[in-house]
């Protein structure tokens, strides 16, 4: 598959497109042209239900904002699951199910969820992650500083699915110097280098002059880059990469391979739900060689974020 502006934006569903009330997305590995991720977000009201069926698949259910009783027969859940009004107001909720589970999702309250799932060869028990127990981190420096939050990171209990929540401040530069992860490369050692990863981005944005703060601006935007370069197996194949896509409120970015920076404008802060599955679950990455040098030079961080403190 050859990649390009626009394929690489996944814009989102109107429900007469979709023929399903409420789908907000849909990427599937057939649809993205890869092997490991699938994703969607769903759209409900009070008092109606999504049911869906693990298969092979190992799954992760992540509030985006309203409130929901979890029914499964692979483990006892809490009646009340999310909370939060939307993104920018705390953490999320997840639930992480193995494959051969049933769910059942009933909105209490209006809301949004998403569900990443991954093919898994090893099958995990199930558990439920609370707000308070997501880690919290800064990274980066200066206008590159970004608020990292972690619901499934790296060394979960899980096979191959790694979720991250990465808010971006106004003006700011998030995923950069641009790193990749499109090769698996183990040292002499056989300690991981960099993994071969598919990535989503989904994403919410909103403006500083919101108010309530966090409500999502439909003039809001970001811009992202996808590039390959040499060593990419596709950038090999004749199949080079090189996207600058505008996302906004409830678009995917896909990245199948190459290094992917965002930049969020002035006046308007960036929210994007990270998928990552494919060679291993982790997060091992390389930047690219011309820009790493700026990590050097950073002096401090925005104080803009964190946008919350952790529960």
């Amino acid at each position: 598959m050859q990649y390009t502006t626009e394929n690489i934006l996944v814009l989102p569903h109107a429900d007469a497109e979709s023929g399903e009330p409420g789908l907000v997305t849909r990427v599937t590995p057939e649809s993205a042209g890869w092997a490991w991720i699938g994703f969607e977000v769903h759209r409900i009201r009070s008092g109606r239900s999504w049911e869906t069926s693990t298969g092979d698949q190992e799954l992760a259910l992540v509030n985006l904002s309203g409130r929901y009783r979890l029914k499964s027969d692979r483990i006892d859940l809490l009646d009340e699951f999310g909370g939060r009004p939307n993104v920018f107001a705390g953490a999320c909720h997840t639930l992480y199910l193995p494959p051969g589970s049933d769910l059942t999702v009933t909105c209490v309250e209006d809301g949004e969820f998403a569900v990443a799932t991954a093919p898994a060869q090893v099958e995990h028990p199930p558990f439920l992650t609370l707000p308070g127990q997501v880690d919290m981190n800064l990274r980066g420096g200066d206008n590159a500083t970004r608020q990292i939050n972690d619901p499934l990171p790296p060394g979960s209990p899980v096979d191959r699915l790694v979720l991250v929540e990465v808010y971006t401040p106004s003006g700011g530069w998030s995923s950069y110097p641009g790193h990749k992860h499109d090769v698996h490369i183990e040292d002499d050692r056989g300690e991981l280098v960099e993994a071969d990863l598919e990535e989503i981005y989904y994403y919410k944005i909103t403006s500083t002059r919101s108010d309530p703060f966090g409500t999502y601006d439909p003039d809001g935007y970001a811009y992202q880059r996808v590039y390959t370069d040499e060593a990419s197996p596709l950038h090999q194949a004749g199949k080079p990469i090189d996207a600058l896509v505008r996302p906004r409120n409830d678009c995917v970015v896909l990245v199948p391979e190459g290094y992917h920076p965002v930049v969020s404008p002035p006046g308007y802060v960036t929210y994007y739900l990270n998928v990552l599955a494919g060679s291993a679950q982790s997060l091992a990455n390389q930047d690219d060689p011309r820009y790493a040098w700026v990590k050097d030079t950073y002096r401090t961080t925005n104080p803009d974020v964190p946008l919350y403190r952790p529960a």
